[in-house]
């Protein structure tokens, strides 16, 4: 069943594509409405799925040693995997060495970039701080969302074991099977999906969207992405004697899925479905580690955000020193931690840094032509790595003393 469901969305896949290459507008059109229904459904489902998987895994797992050692392993191989990503595209942008842009290119290009970074990275910050209980759901304010979450699941785990608490724990249970239920509809009719969603890239690529003079700054983000997804993340697994190859396999749903919504938080639904169904996560290890990395592990991110500003302040004439480097892998990665899971994400949090240090970011504008593209790649490699995390963690929790008694090892 699992290796003919992947068939189907490959045959999907490759008929978006031949769809797409045909460019008539029409279908261009119908297709652009089907993928936007399909986005919005699964963004629809993402913010309960992220509140009920948190709430109640906390509540169940409570303050204990169950629920420290699995948050302390989750953000340990985040930090490590969000770390390597940043290293690793430090390497190759000086090894591949982008050059500067003519400056007659740059000041063409300022049209609006600068009214965009109006927000500085300190305004993004207190912005995760919620005022009001109602807004980050609105909003889909994910890092809101989480310490609410964390609050509420913390409070309900610490409350005496009396009939209320028992009635609002079945509540909240009950609805979370309800969402899984609706997930596993929209996954049944995902090859849809798959179909428009290919479409809609195979038109966007074919109206073209690269620029020669950024080839090298585009190389060195797409070969770092790549060098994380293929080579860095299954080196980790390996180390922790987990099979990368079908990791990706059992996972590749959830990566395809982000590939074409370019949004980790609506593609969360899809990811711990195959977590749980076609990798064996355990419930319990799958619907805490997944909604914590996708608020906080992003790979994909820092390197961008790495590559993006040392391209940016070289352009702008700034020295760009050992040291300076080796502090913009630290700012990469505490940065990647604080952006949220939506398309788009990355690039308006390296603009708001940019802004922060005052350099003209007008070479943004050059840059988000092309940034359909990265925020594909990079979204699809955030995933991967979610899930090669949620599978360390839960590896680590099986082979523990407790894993019995927690109920990991069923």
């Amino acid at each position: 069943m699992k290796k003919n469901q992947i068939i189907l969305w490959l045959v999907a896949l490759a008929v978006g594509v031949g769809i797409g290459l045909l460019h008539i507008k029409a279908v261009d059109a119908v297709m652009n409405v089907i993928a936007t229904i399909y986005t919005r459904l699964f963004r629809l489902l993402a913010v309960p799925t992220i509140v009920l998987a948190v709430v109640t895994t906390l509540a169940s797992l409570g303050g204990g040693k169950s629920m420290k050692r699995m948050f302390r392993t989750t953000i340990t191989y985040t930090l490590l995997t969000t770390t390597a990503a940043a290293v690793v595209a430090l390497g190759l942008y000086l090894l591949i060495a982008p050059g500067n842009l003519p400056p007659g290119v740059v000041s063409a290009e300022n049209s609006g970039v600068n009214e965009m970074a109006g927000q500085s990275y300190s305004d993004h910050l207190l912005s995760v701080i919620p005022d009001n209980i109602v807004k980050p759901f609105l909003d889909g304010n994910v890092l809101g969302l989480m310490l609410l979450c964390f609050a509420v699941g913390i409070a309900l785990s610490k409350m005496p074991d009396t009939a209320p608490k028992r009635s609002l724990m079945n509540g909240l249970n009950g609805l979370q099977e309800l969402l899984f239920r609706l997930i596993h509809w929209l996954i049944v009719v995902l090859p849809l999906g798959i179909v428009a969603f290919a479409e809609q890239l195979t038109a966007q690529v074919g109206g073209g969207v690269m620029l020669d003079s950024l080839g090298k700054y585009v190389l060195v983000i797409l070969i770092g992405n790549c060098s994380q997804f293929f080579i860095v993340l299954p080196l980790f697994l390996l180390a922790k004697g987990i099979n990368p190859i079908k990791a990706l396999s059992a996972m590749m749903p959830a990566v395809l899925m982000a590939l074409f919504t370019k949004s980790s938080a609506a593609t969360l639904p899809v990811t711990m479905q195959s977590a749980e169904t076609r990798l064996g996560i355990s419930p319990r290890t799958s619907r805490f580690v997944l909604p914590v990395c996708t608020t906080v592990n992003m790979n994909g991110c820092a390197a961008f955000i790495l590559v993006t500003s040392l391209f940016v302040m070289q352009n702008n004439g700034m020295p760009v020193s050992a040291a300076s480097m080796v502090l913009w892998v630290f700012i990469a990665v505490l940065s990647a931690f604080g952006n949220a899971g939506v398309p788009m994400g990355c690039y308006f949090l390296t603009l708001s840094l940019m802004s922060g240090i005052g350099a003209d970011v007008a070479i943004m504008g050059i840059i988000l032509p092309i940034y359909t593209i990265i925020d594909m790649v990079e979204t699809a490699e955030n995933v991967w790595s979610d899930s090669c995390v949620c599978a360390i963690t839960d590896k680590t929790l099986r082979n523990s003393p407790a894993a019995d008694k927690n109920g990991l090892t069923e």
